[in-house]
């Protein structure tokens, strides 16, 4: 194949045709007399030229050639051959014969050839397949258009010509120029090419050297003194098999005879993009250089690339990442990474998102004892976001090394009916399961003041929006008013009066059987009496709300003596003992159930429910393992609880152990969270001290998410606009 002809354009081929034709009707001219040569002996040299220029590297093939052609070009040869056949003619010499058979066995042979090669093509034994592969060498090398037509020239040229030195010299002359030197497509070639020297900007624009590769996707460049190079420049730079490609710039890595410059390769060059480059060009780059690219000689899709790691490059992925942990060596401070944002990296062909949990200094030592510093921030893999299902799926494995992580795309956050809270700065949302919240018991943990109560609140309504009843166990009546659109109370204040005069009552109840005195059992018969109302299936409403601390219930310590016994209050622990089983009680006569009947929602839990070591008397821990073990046994019949305290260390284990879904809000003791690794591991545990209001950590079965997440909760006031206007008061 002629490499000369394939990197000429066509037009360029058609205008060397026609002045290689002008130029063998001038050769016959000069040497026959006339502009068109006879059809006889005297014309075969000039229509033998011609077809060498046609069928040749000019037009019909220039790029490649089948077994097929070499057939159809030896068959011609052999017709002109046949058309002037010197045997048997008086005026013709042995000689002549000679050189006419020769010419003929040469077509023949390309004939065979051509023959062969495409009958053994699809033989399956080895000596036949090596048969077919020298028949093809010989078609392809002998079966050349130049080269067959030449030797029907040469024939012709010899046997016709020769008693006429002005035609032999002449038209020998011809042929050397016109078919076998070709000058010009020599000429044409030089000046594409120096066109392409001269042409080609980059050449102008060096900007360094390799020195070295970092496998994959990654080249270390030493730049020169001269040179300024910045994040996101495209550069024009051999890849680690050694082929021309683009890069881009990313950061800086050391100084040594030179600033050392990393690139991540973005893609391979075609053929035809080298060509047009220029050969020096590519050359050069061949052999280490590397030089600036022009954004505008480029592809789209690479311009695009470009322009997505200028705007959300992050960095790379780095050693020691694992399928649940993203390690990212961070090439820019310019982004707004935080604690919780979103990243993105392509695990094969799906987009997986991360959520960054730690940013780490780390530092290490270069050339002649130069140190480079450098930040690695660390990600908890989160999924990949399936937007039909608002979910996130899991992808079992992790990204390639030296892979770009990009910051996901920032967004204003919408505010969603069925969201909890959105990802920092997104809008991905992540939801709760009212039923599984119950079934499988909850709790909020956080210190004073970063909203805990406003998203136990956001819980309630939820719970009652799915059909739930909720009793409410609150110290610091804050519910009441919160919720006033879905309790009644004019005529729950009216049975908290009665109820607080039962057990006022008491306290001179004194009576033989100690189990009898005072007004527990009045207490926990009225309460039951109105529970049965509140959980039966004809019950309209949703919503208790007790405190503890405002019932004055009596309990007898002792037996009387002159009727006169000794007599105690219960304590907020005792009565939300009484509460607990009084409503298990209830349930359970409802018979067993897989969905959520009741809610209780124990508000200052380490007041309601503390550990055995912080209880305010002796009788609260009797009163703790009651109300643990009703919760316990509660889950068979619809009842589960929601534990809301900032106090981890103080609410008992006994049931906190049993909270599925926990909410992690700030938090600083030790305890809490050494009791937070277990549900949602040591990263996620180890940001709890520096998540700012507002941020939760969500782990359980009630989240859509499967891993723990760092969440923005939803703010009080845009939660009421976008939930409660769908909620009437009638329909709770």
């Amino acid at each position: 194949m002629d490499t000369t002809a394939t990197t000429l354009k066509q037009r360029t081929r058609l205008l060397i045709l026609i002045l290689y034709v002008v130029g063998l009707l001038i050769t016959s001219r000069l040497a026959l007399g006339a502009w068109l040569p006879p059809r006889s002996e005297k014309g075969v040299w000039f229509y033998s030229a011609l077809a060498a220029l046609l069928l040749g590297n000019l037009l019909v093939t220039p790029y490649f050639r089948k077994p097929t052609n070499s057939i159809s070009y030896s068959v011609a040869a052999a017709i002109a051959l046949l058309a002037v056949n010197p045997w048997g003619r008086t005026n013709y010499i042995g000689f002549d014969c000679f050189l006419w058979s020769s010419a003929m066995g040469y077509t023949g042979v390309v004939f065979l050839a051509g023959i062969f090669t495409i009958a053994l093509k699809d033989s399956q034994r080895v000596i036949w397949q090596k048969f077919d592969k020298s028949c093809f060498l010989v078609s392809d090398t002998l079966g050349n258009p130049r080269a067959i037509f030449s030797v029907i020239f040469l024939f012709a040229l010899v046997t016709f010509h020769r008693s006429s030195p002005r035609e032999y010299i002449i038209i020998g002359f011809a042929w050397a120029v016109f078919v076998g030197l070709r000058p010009l497509e020599s000429i044409a070639g030089l000046f594409r090419r120096f066109s392409a020297v001269w042409s080609t900007e980059e050449a102008t624009a060096r900007l360094g050297t390799v020195v070295g590769h970092e496998t994959p996707g990654l080249v270390l460049i030493r730049e020169e003194t001269s040179s300024a190079v910045s994040f996101g420049d495209l550069l024009y730079v051999r890849n680690e098999s050694g082929k021309p490609g683009i890069a881009v710039a990313l950061d800086h890595v050391g100084f040594t005879d030179g600033r050392w410059l990393r690139a991540q390769h973005l893609c391979s060059e075609t053929e035809s993009d080298q060509s047009a480059r220029g050969p020096s060009l590519v050359r050069d780059v061949a052999e280490g250089s590397v030089f600036f690219a022009d954004k505008r000689k480029v592809s789209a899709d690479t311009n695009s690339a470009v322009d997505d790691i200028c705007k959300r490059l992050l960095g790379l992925v780095a050693p020691d990442t694992a399928v649940g942990t993203l390690q990212v060596e961070v090439v820019r401070a310019d982004l707004d990474l935080q604690l919780g944002s979103l990243i993105q990296v392509n695990i094969g062909s799906r987009t997986v998102l991360y959520q960054t949990i730690e940013g780490i200094t780390k530092e290490e030592i270069l050339h002649q004892k130069n140190t480079r510093g450098f930040v690695r921030a660390v990600a908890k893999k989160i999924g990949c976001w399936n937007s039909a299902n608002t979910t996130f799926e899991s992808v079992p494995w992790l990204p390639q090394p030296n892979a770009p992580v990009f910051l996901a795309p920032q967004q204003t956050p919408t505010p969603k009916r069925e969201a909890i809270g959105h990802f920092p700065q997104t809008d991905y949302t992540v939801r709760i399961d009212p039923q599984f919240l119950v079934t499988h018991n909850a709790a909020i943990l956080g210190i004073l003041g970063v909203g805990k109560t406003f998203l136990a609140l956001e819980l309630v309504e939820r719970m009652v929006d799915a059909g739930i009843k909720v009793i409410c166990l609150d110290l610091t009546d804050q519910y009441s008013q919160q919720l006033a659109a879905f309790y009644k109370s004019d005529a729950e204040s009216a049975f908290m009066t009665e109820l607080n005069g039962i057990g006022l009552s008491g306290k001179t109840n004194c009576n033989k059987n100690v189990e009898e005195g005072g007004s527990v059992r009045p207490f926990e018969a009225k309460l039951k009496e109105h529970l049965t109302a509140f959980l039966g299936p004809a019950g309209t409403d949703k919503l208790l709300i007790f405190n503890p601390a405002r019932f004055e219930v009596w309990r007898q310590d002792s037996k009387p003596f002159q009727n006169v016994a000794s007599m105690a209050t219960l304590t907020p622990t005792e009565i939300t003992r009484v509460i607990t089983e009084v409503a298990l009680g209830v349930l359970q006569a409802q018979g067993m159930t897989d969905r959520a009947r009741c809610c209780l929602v124990y508000e200052e839990a380490h007041s309601l429910i503390p550990e055995w070591n912080a209880v305010a008397a002796e009788g609260d821990k009797a009163a703790t393992n009651g109300t643990a073990k009703a919760i316990l046994q509660g889950r068979k019949f619809g009842l589960g609880c929601l534990v809301i305290t900032q106090r981890t260390a103080n609410v008992t284990k006994s049931i906190l152990n049993q909270c599925n879904t926990i909410f992690a809000l700030r938090v600083f003791d030790a305890t809490g969270m050494e009791f937070l690794k277990n549900y949602i591991g040591n990263d996620y545990a180890g940001v709890l001290s520096s998540l700012m209001d507002r941020h939760a950590v969500i782990f359980g079965r009630a989240s859509s998410c499967k891993d723990p997440v760092l969440l923005r909760l939803n703010d009080r006031d845009e939660f009421l606009k976008i939930f409660r206007k769908q909620i009437s008061v009638e329909s709770v």
